[in-house]
């Protein structure tokens, strides 16, 4: 079950932020458990630092880990002072109070720091692709996702050329995953174009992704966020106690990756 809030005439507070997220961080009893969040890198808007001070106020000391580690796809990694600016902390602050939380890069071209989780068939690959492929593809994921008992996916969702509405478990796949995943993830895309896909909700390319992410067998969560630009959000009635002028979120969902994404890219097709 997803829960959250969504506005089309303004953004939501901070306080709006931080009572979902605390909402669905009881609601995961996640006392004891070592917890990945998957974060999205400075390529995409969002609230990283909101969430990120949100998460470890909630979850500090009370969960045997709580690491981050940044989805690149293919991006080149994140220096450290990168990574702290997109999670909105100084080195200070890091060493005074958020030292025992982890930032790790994905690394794609790395075979060592990746797993194998299983193969989508080439009859699954025929179904989903309508007939454009018949192949099987093999999956292959950061193998830290093994070392923790829950993931916690946070990011934007926002229509995209490649699988219609980013978001969800595409921060899996592509975004923590092996090279055989991403060319096909790419590929699949190019060869419906451009023009079909963008903006269209249930893709070929989200189900590829969807289904690739049935085959992690760790406990999984997601907040996805529909985020305004700057002057969209400007533009909008702002929540009370809203963060400061910029980009903005014209709401968020948490629940389980395919159901909060759903929710969150019914909104963003409206916006």
């Amino acid at each position: 079950m997803a829960t959250g809030q969504g506005y089309k005439a303004r953004v939501m507070s901070d306080d709006e932020v931080r009572a979902i997220v605390a909402q669905a961080v009881e609601s995961a009893r996640l006392d004891g458990k070592r917890v990945l969040v998957v974060i999205p890198d400075h390529t995409r808007t969002a609230p990283i630092p909101l969430m990120f001070r949100t998460l470890h106020d909630l979850l500090a000391g009370r969960t045997a880990a709580l690491d981050f580690l940044v989805a690149l796809g293919t991006h080149p990694p994140m220096q450290t002072e990168q990574i702290f600016q997109l999670v909105g902390i100084t080195n200070r602050e890091y060493s005074e109070k958020y030292s025992k939380c982890k930032f790790f890069n994905h690394l794609w071209k790395n075979p060592d720091s990746l797993v194998s989780v299983g193969t989508i068939p080439e009859s699954e690959i025929e179904r989903i692709s309508n007939g454009l492929f018949r192949m099987e593809v093999n999956l292959t994921i950061n193998k830290l996702v093994m070392k923790y008992d829950h993931l916690m996916i946070v990011g934007p969702v926002f229509p995209h050329e490649v699988v219609g509405f980013s978001g969800g478990n595409k921060y899996l796949f592509p975004g923590i995953a092996g090279q055989e995943i991403i060319d096909f993830f790419h590929w699949l895309g190019a060869v419906i174009t451009n023009p079909v896909i963008i903006g269209t909700k249930y893709t070929p390319v989200r189900a590829v992704v969807d289904a690739a992410a049935g085959y992690v067998k760790v406990e999984k969560s997601c907040f996805a966020m529909v985020v305004v630009s700057g002057s969209e959000a400007g533009g909008l009635e702002t929540g009370a106690a809203s963060a400061k002028a910029g980009p903005g979120l014209a709401g968020m969902v948490s629940g389980s990756p395919e159901q909060a994404w759903s929710q969150a890219a019914d909104l963003s097709a409206k916006l």
